[in-house]
């Protein structure tokens, strides 16, 4: 095992340089360069606050399961808070809070994501936390471990899918949309039953197999002085053993969902419709304007289907975005019924207006409120450390090279209203759609009054 040596002493950070506003410059100014090893590394200044982020990207998510184990890389996430030998137990979250930092992650269809944030003398600390996992979080699981983070896993589903209104429908939704054999076939979430199969041999593979550092990307952010981080950073995760990593195909394209209509039911007063669509991979063509698409159709009260539904009185709220992700992506309006509305109704409006669009470019004021509207949200999203700190790792993940900010930028400044009317055409036609229909379960007849009860237990 290579070496890691015992939890560092605390160091200082040392103010240097400070970051250009993104605002002003279109730019996120870093230092990139690899280890050894394979590991990317990112380095970001900014000394307009005392703190630091270390972001690490694992690009493994739920897409990388094999059948009959779906939900595992949502489970090994929180596993990778379970300890290891030499910090067992809770001592991750220990040694951050108590020195003022905090963690968390999450886990999507092509990544897992870990961010730790704490005051800059806390910033050793977090790096040896990180690579400490990367190294020998896997040898570290016990039975004891898996079973405690399966049933926490299982009640998630519970209380975010199965028990939360109108959630049913998302579970349905990747065999709705893709064909069996598809990474996305899915949920992230699992089922009940594969979380149930999960053994301990399973955690140990998928962890040799996808926690390696040439598999991983870590940008560090904040108040620090590089020359006293770079060489944390070689002598924590330099000596990681670098491994082949499984060739991943790429699947075929999906242009329409494989079942047209589901209608389902659920403890819910009205009823709620959600169209689903296929369109462009996550930084490709079309995805800008896919998504500038939705904030024309749904994003504000000035908005296509917000004064077509919500104030025409058929719903109580409407919204449309794009989840987008590396083999394609899905694009999602959502209506749930007012009083007095119905599914009939509302489906109809968003035909009308989605045919519309396709055959008339948006206007220019239409233009001028959806580029402010994503101007203003990009760039004030780019305030938080920890979200300047994402933005580089998944630029680094899905277009191969974390200085992506201005050609991001540019795509969505440039797209045109016949560009937007083109794509909507081309991906929004409502003959393309899966339709998830959420039906409020039929009432019962009322319940028999209880018996009173005995004794005055509290």
């Amino acid at each position: 095992m290579p070496f890691l040596p015992a939890v560092p002493l605390l160091i200082p950070s040392v103010a240097l340089l400070r970051l250009i506003g993104a605002a002003s410059a279109a730019e996120i100014p870093f230092e990139r360069y690899e280890l050894g090893n394979g590991l990317q590394v990112v380095l970001v200044q900014d000394h307009s606050l005392p703190q630091v982020v270390v972001d690490t990207w694992y690009r493994v998510g739920s897409g990388n399961e094999q059948a009959g184990r779906s939900g595992f890389a949502h489970l090994f996430e929180h596993l990778m808070f379970m300890g290891t030998h030499r910090l067992p137990g809770s001592g991750i979250d220990n040694l951050m809070e108590a020195n003022g930092g905090w963690n968390n992650a999450w886990t999507m269809e092509d990544a897992t994501n870990y961010y730790d944030v704490g005051p800059p003398a806390l910033l050793s600390n977090l790096l040896w936390i990180e690579a400490d996992r990367m190294q020998q979080l896997g040898q570290a699981m016990t039975t004891e471990k898996l079973d405690l983070q399966r049933d926490v896993v299982k009640n998630e589903r519970r209380q975010s899918y199965e028990d939360e209104p109108y959630a049913i429908g998302q579970l349905e939704v990747p065999l709705l949309m893709y064909p069996k054999g598809h990474p996305y076939d899915h949920t992230v979430i699992g089922t009940h039953e594969d979380l149930t199969a999960a053994s301990v041999e399973d955690v140990k593979a998928f962890f040799a197999t996808w926690y390696v550092p040439n598999n991983a990307s870590l940008v560090v952010a904040g108040d620090f002085d590089p020359a006293l981080v770079k060489p944390l950073i070689e002598q924590y995760f330099g000596t990681i053993e670098k491994k082949p990593l499984p060739a991943l195909p790429v699947p075929a394209g999906v242009d329409r969902a494989q079942t047209a209509r589901l209608t389902l039911t659920d403890d819910v007063d009205y009823p709620q419709i959600n169209l689903y669509f296929h369109t462009p991979s996550s930084f490709a063509p079309g995805d800008a304007e896919v998504q500038l698409a939705g904030s024309l159709l749904a994003d504000g009260e000035s908005s296509r289907l917000y004064k077509k539904l919500v104030i025409g009185g058929l719903a109580q709220d409407v919204s449309a975005y794009q989840m987008p992700t590396m083999y394609g992506s899905l694009f999602v309006i959502s209506a749930t019924a007012a009083d007095g509305g119905t599914v009939a109704a509302m489906e109809s409006a968003i035909a009308a207006e989605l045919l519309d669009l396709e055959r008339n470019p948006p206007s220019g004021s239409e233009m001028e409120r959806v580029h402010n509207q994503f101007d203003y949200g990009f760039l004030d999203n780019l305030q938080s450390l920890q979200n300047r700190a994402v933005q580089l790792n998944q630029y680094w993940a899905y277009t191969g090279s974390p200085d992506y900010l201005a050609k991001d930028l540019a795509r969505f400044q440039d797209a045109t209203p016949e560009a937007i009317r083109d794509a909507t055409a081309r991906w929004l036609r409502p003959e393309l759609a899966g339709v998830v229909v959420i039906e409020p379960r039929p009432k019962g007849p009322p319940a028999p009054p209880a018996a009173s009860p005995v004794g005055g237990a509290k």
